[in-house]
Parts: C-alpha cells; sequence; structure tokens
C-alpha cells in the first residue's frame, strides 16, 4: 500500500471537515478524490503531504507515519511528493523555465547543466519548449496548469498530488490536462491523488474513484462500478452535474 489513511478526524473552524475518513491507494494508482465543496477532499490532500496533521486517526505514506515525522524527515518525505495547486502557483517574476527550475536550484542544489537537461526533457514532453522564456502572465491559464505540472514532476516524485487541475479550464483544455496526467503516470509510473469537481475527467484518468460526503468516504471503486451506483448521493452527484453540462452547453 502506497498511501492509506485510516479513520482520520479533521476540525477546523467548528466543523468536523473529516470526519472518520479512510481511504487505500496502490502503488502507481491513480485515485480521483470526488464530491460536493466542503467535504474534505483538499483538506485530504493537505494531510496527505503533512501540512495539516490529524486531530487522530492514521496517515501512512511510503510505510511510514506522516504525522509522526521530525522536521528534516518531514522535508525529506516532501522531496518525493509533487503537487499541482488549483492556481499553478507559479512566481510572476520568473520564466516558465526558471519557475520549472526552481526546486532544482533551491531543494537539490542541481548543476546548471543536469537542470537544464531535466528541464528541457520536461519542456518537450509536455509541448511547452516555445514556452520557455515566457513570464506566467503571457502564456494562457491552461498553460500555467502545464508549468505547474512540469515543476511538479521536474523532481522525480514518487507521489503526485491534484488539486482541482482543469478548474478554471474551457472543456478543450481540460482534457488535453487530463490527457497530460494520464500520459505522465504512464511514463513515470507515480502514485497520484486528484481531487476534482469534474467528473469527466475522473472518468477519463482514475484507477478508482471516492467519493466523500461528510468527512467520509460513501462510495469507492472503478469509474464503471462509479457510474453504476446505487448510492442515492452518488446518483445526485452525476446527475447534477450532467444536467448542469446539458443545459449550459459544457
Amino acid at each position: 500500500m502506497m498511501v492509506e489513511l485510516v479513520n482520520v478526524y479533521k476540525r477546523l473552524g467548528g466543523r468536523n471537515i473529516l470526519n472518520g475518513l479512510s481511504v487505500s491507494i496502490d502503488r502507481g494508482e491513480t485515485l480521483v478524490i470526488v464530491g460536493p465543496s466542503g467535504t474534505g477532499k483538499s483538506v485530504t490532500l493537505n494531510h496527505i503531504i503533512g501540512l495539516m496533521a490529524p486531530d487522530r486517526g492514521s496517515i501512512r505514506v511510503m510505510g511510514r507515519e506522516v504525522p509522526e515525522l521530525s522536521a528534516r524527515e518531514l522535508r525529506e518525505y516532501r522531496s518525493k511528493v509533487g503537487m499541482l495547486f488549483q492556481s499553478g502557483a507559479l512566481l510572476g517574476w520568473m520564466t516558465v523555465y526558471d519557475n520549472i527550475a526552481l526546486p532544482l536550484r533551491e531543494r537539490f542544489r542541481m548543476p546548471e547543466g543536469k537542470i537544464r537537461e531535466k528541464v528541457g526533457e520536461i519542456l518537450a514532453f509536455l509541448n511547452m519548449t516555445d514556452s520557455a522564456e515566457k513570464f506566467p502572465n503571457e502564456i494562457s491559464g491552461g498553460m500555467q496548469k502545464r508549468a505547474g505540472l512540469a515543476r511538479a514532476v521536474v523532481c522525480d516524485p514518487e507521489i503526485m498530488l491534484y488539486d482541482e487541475p482543469t478548474s478554471g479550464l474551457d472543456p478543450v483544455m481540460s482534457r488535453k490536462i487530463d490527457a497530460l496526467i494520464v500520459s505522465l503516470q504512464k511514463r513515470f509510473g507515480m502514485t497520484s491523488v486528484v481531487v476534482t469537481h469534474d467528473l469527466c475527467s475522473a472518468f477519463g484518468i482514475a484507477d478508482r474513484i471516492a467519493m466523500l460526503s461528510g468527512g467520509q468516504v460513501v462510495e469507492f471503486g472503478t469509474p464503471e462500478q462509479f457510474k453504476n451506483s446505487k448510492n442515492e448521493l452518488v446518483r445526485e452527484f452525476i446527475h447534477a452535474q450532467f444536467s448542469i453540462h446539458i443545459q449550459t452547453g459544457g
């Protein structure tokens, strides 16, 4: 088991966000976490990467209990985890190339020749070579997401975390980001955890889907099992999203 959360509780702002959440993720698997807003999806990612500690429960990743890691051990652990933030989180005063190179320079102190090789490789893989010397405000939202993705994977992480990777993108660009996530997983064999509201994305990239409601997992299975679920919460979630798509032409 690569990632395992067991009976995790977290209370924030006087409200139970995670309420006995349990989920497991196999090595090399892509797990997609879906559910209504406020059900603890992003909070779950923050626990996996160690930005939050549970009030109680176990968070075991790569055989280690994350909340028990020392500061040094946590830095070492995070060097093996890549994260794509919802905004892309690029530094506006740096070029795309320098944004991607940043973790190689600061975290790994890598020689510039090796940095050029690694950054060039990932830029070519993501079809971004022409954008290398541009600044974030000079490229589209979709290309900013690609650049954020490149920065997250340039360090060869064992685990990739994605927080709403298609948020704010049109359907065409969203599917391109989905294709990149699948391509990266196949190429690097990473274990991936994706938080999204986008069921089209979830069905296209997931090995398994976990739906959260009330801070707990209420459905867990393959995309096909999810589509055929008899759980009323799942049926309502699927119907609401796809009826909105039909009404808006999305």
